[in-house]
């Protein structure tokens, strides 16, 4: 199976259509297979409490204003899904309610994504399992109960879906990756099971979660890490990308079949080198 490797632009394009182009690019030309966006409905996910109250941002006082400034139109989603498309990338968003899976309905998505603060969300899950489209599942802050569960939500509704390790911290302290995790959800689900990172490191992570079997990897990217947002700074710039894509995809495919033969190459040094004698 091929890696599937997505890049997570989230609210990373700071509300902004040109740097959210330039992002898909990027990611493109690296090699990702996937971008992904953030959509939420402001007045559904948050209290009328908290939009009115004070947060300094480019779009103004309050956070309304900050909430609203990152979120795009469906002229705009029309827009970015038709230069993934010119770009020969898939695209898909996480939905943070229910009527924004609703909005994303709209566009032919390859893939739904359920960000690990969703998994609570019993509403959403059941809106996002019923389409039945294949869906990465995050699994950061929950408990295998809780995963549980949403697998038995997910198999009911016989909707295909991969779980993805996560630890929700931003930037993760590569200490506490827990990587371990990837054998045991595999074993325990008996499903596919990706990598959701948040570290600051360019590779390390990702490269050891290829070799314990992730089936996908999930980085956030940036033009800068010094941008302003809250994700920027636990996000893959753009000027490393082809890097990062270059060794996962070597990680995999040092990997092999698992098969213990002798190959060509190592066959030409055997004629060389072996020693036989009886």
């Amino acid at each position: 199976m091929t890696l599937f490797l997505i890049a997570e632009i989230g609210i990373n394009h700071n509300g902004d259509m040109k740097i959210a182009k330039q992002l898909i690019d990027n990611a493109a030309e690296a090699g990702f297979d996937a971008v992904k966006f953030q959509k939420r409905t402001v007045d559904k996910v948050y209290t009328k409490e908290f939009l009115d109250s004070p947060r300094e941002s480019p779009w103004g006082t309050t956070q309304r204003a900050q909430k609203e400034g990152l979120e795009f139109s469906e002229d705009q989603y029309r827009e970015i899904d038709a230069y993934c498309r010119d770009q020969g990338l898939v695209w898909s968003a996480s939905a943070w309610d229910v009527d924004a899976q609703k909005f994303l309905q709209k566009f032919d998505l390859s893939f739904n994504k359920v960000a690990s603060a969703m998994l609570g969300h019993k509403p959403l899950l059941r809106e996002i399992a019923a389409e039945g489209r294949k869906t990465f599942i995050s699994t950061g802050m929950a408990t295998l109960d809780e995963i549980d569960e949403v697998v038995k939500m997910f198999r009911a509704a016989n909707c295909p879906f991969e779980l993805m390790h996560c630890v929700s911290t931003y930037p993760l302290d590569e200490r506490n990756a827990n990587l371990r995790a990837i054998p045991m959800l595999r074993e325990r689900y008996g499903c596919d099971v990706g990598y959701s990172g948040h570290e600051t490191s360019l590779t390390r992570l990702c490269d050891a979660a290829v070799a314990l079997g992730a089936t996908s990897i999930e980085r956030h990217i940036t033009l800068d890490r010094a941008m302003y947002g809250s994700d920027q700074a636990a996000s893959v710039a753009t000027h490393a990308l082809e890097k990062f894509v270059a060794s996962v995809r070597l990680v995999e495919e040092a990997l092999g079949t698992g098969e213990k033969k002798i190959s060509d190459a190592e066959l030409a040094v055997r004629r060389k080198l072996r020693v036989d004698v009886e």
